[in-house]
């Protein structure tokens, strides 16, 4: 059986099975245990399926993004672990994009003392809070409002952002994998692109459970990232292709007072 044959059959059972062990892929097709890794990797790389422990399973398609208030309950320690690190990764005098987001708020809390740097985003929450806390240049995109997600989308935005020369950026998500980061949403592809196209580097900003996630839209190649800061719920398979890329990935493990602990 060639490798095309083989990782099609893969894709028909894990259609009626939904998640699929390592071992009874080995079974199934009948090859070694490096074989069924190539196919995997293959089928990753192309968006495909994603690793879980001990196995894949197909990613899961997302029709829409929560809203600012319902991603603020989610995950809270670990966009906290990452804010710290992705904040530390800012340097002397830079020019800084933050994506609307609340993984990007928390960047925006860590940065809001610095007086040195000029930071530029289409998000309201981050836009008020550096306006009342902190003592860098602020810049706001301006553009299509979207009410639930408290920013601004679409050409306008898209725009505005490509009048800057970034440093640094932080990109948030809905979704990514593989491929790149992707969104539900098509007014926020031409931002995001254009965060990506205008920026020295860009570093997705994310925790772990937005990979294997698939958005309707490609917004941002994986390749086009310098790096990214997750949480340790990525699997090891995912981290081992992230660094044959040559992206640099961060694992940002949450302060001590704060594991396990989520918002009231």
């Amino acid at each position: 059986m060639i490798p095309a044959e083989r990782q099609n059959l893969i894709l028909a059972r894990l259609t009626g099975r939904g998640v699929l062990s390592i071992a009874e892929l080995t079974g199934l097709l009948g090859v070694s245990h490096m074989t069924v890794r190539r196919d995997i990797q293959q089928l990753e790389r192309a968006g495909r399926v994603m690793s879980v422990a001990g196995g894949i399973c197909l990613p899961e398609r997302i029709s829409f993004e929560p809203s600012h208030a319902v991603k603020a309950t989610v995950a809270h320690a670990e966009k906290a672990a990452i804010g710290r690190v992705a904040a530390a990764m800012v340097p002397e005098g830079a020019v800084v994009y933050l994506d609307a987001g609340t993984t990007t708020l928390e960047i925006a809390q860590h940065i809001a003392p610095r007086d040195d740097i000029a930071v530029v985003t289409n998000d309201f929450v981050i836009g008020a809070l550096l306006t009342r806390e902190s003592r860098c240049r602020l810049y706001h995109t301006g553009g299509q409002v979207e009410r639930e997600n408290q920013s601004c989308v679409g050409e306008p935005a898209a725009e505005a952002i490509r009048r800057f020369n970034f440093d640094i950026a932080f990109i948030s998500t809905s979704s990514f994998g593989l491929r790149g980061v992707s969104t539900p949403s098509e007014n926020k592809v031409a931002v995001k692109r254009a965060i990506a196209q205008s920026a020295t580097r860009s570093i997705l900003v994310t925790d772990s459970s937005k990979y294997g996630l698939v958005g309707t839209f490609n917004a941002v190649p994986l390749e086009a990232l310098s790096a990214i800061v997750t949480d340790a719920g990525l699997p090891e398979s995912v981290r081992a292709e992230i660094g044959k890329r040559g992206i640099a990935l961060h694992i940002a493990a949450p302060a001590p007072d704060q594991q396990g602990v989520s918002p009231a």
